[in-house]
């Protein structure tokens, strides 16, 4: 008796099998974005009182949660669409991908503040606003080589205070991408009332957008 041929199902059921094997269990035809259970900075959705100064002066900044939701809520819908890059320049970074989101929001509003990419004093360029040009100012490649400099930021932060908690050293690292490493200091009184108004509007927009799939 001759054996009976394989049906289509049968195929496609090795088909998928095969590929799950070799693709470590990614199940065929997954084109969604990367996983976003990565970082090497720590995990920013833990972070709480800022400790952090990006000047060597006191200011005080009435931000307010609300605010700061409200902005990332407006923000995430055009976030949406650079999701996917997002993802996987933090994947290659090892950078969670809600921090690129919250600095594309905090530095450009997701490009509604742009006009052809520049700033209104046109010396920053880009979803993340920097002051290179690196590729179209929503491209991949833009935000890959602007999140190389997050990434540059946080490790020189890292070598001068190597006994600073990674918590400092992470809020270290994003003032310093904004401003200069210099000016990165600590406070141990009251810092909830000091100069944290970028580091925290960051955080707390990384945190909505960390809670909304990034």
């Amino acid at each position: 008796m001759q054996p009976s041929c394989l049906t289509f199902i049968d195929l496609q059921q090795i088909v998928q099998y095969c590929f799950e094997i070799l693709c470590f269990q990614t199940p065929l035809f997954n084109f969604s974005a990367p996983s976003a259970s990565y970082s090497c900075y720590g995990d920013i959705s833990t972070l709480q009182a800022p400790v952090i100064s990006c000047t060597p002066f006191a200011f005080s900044y009435a931000t307010g949660m609300d605010a700061v939701k409200k902005t990332a809520e407006v923000d995430i819908v055009r976030l949406r669409k650079y999701e996917v890059p997002i993802k996987r320049v933090a994947r290659n970074l090892c950078l969670d991908p809600a921090l690129i989101a919250a600095i594309i929001s905090q530095e450009s509003r997701v490009g509604l503040l742009l006009n052809n990419g520049w700033d209104q004093g046109r010396r920053k360029f880009g979803l993340m606003q920097h002051d290179s040009l690196y590729g179209t100012w929503d491209s991949e490649e833009h935000i890959n080589q602007c999140s190389n400099i997050l990434v540059v930021a946080i490790n020189e932060v890292r070598a001068r205070h190597p006994t600073w908690t990674w918590e400092q050293q992470l809020r270290g690292g994003i003032c310093a991408y904004h401003s200069k490493i210099g000016n990165v200091q600590v406070y141990d009184e009251d810092p909830c009332h000091r100069d944290n108004y970028y580091v925290d509007n960051v955080i707390r927009r990384a945190q909505y957008f960390k809670r909304h799939g990034f």
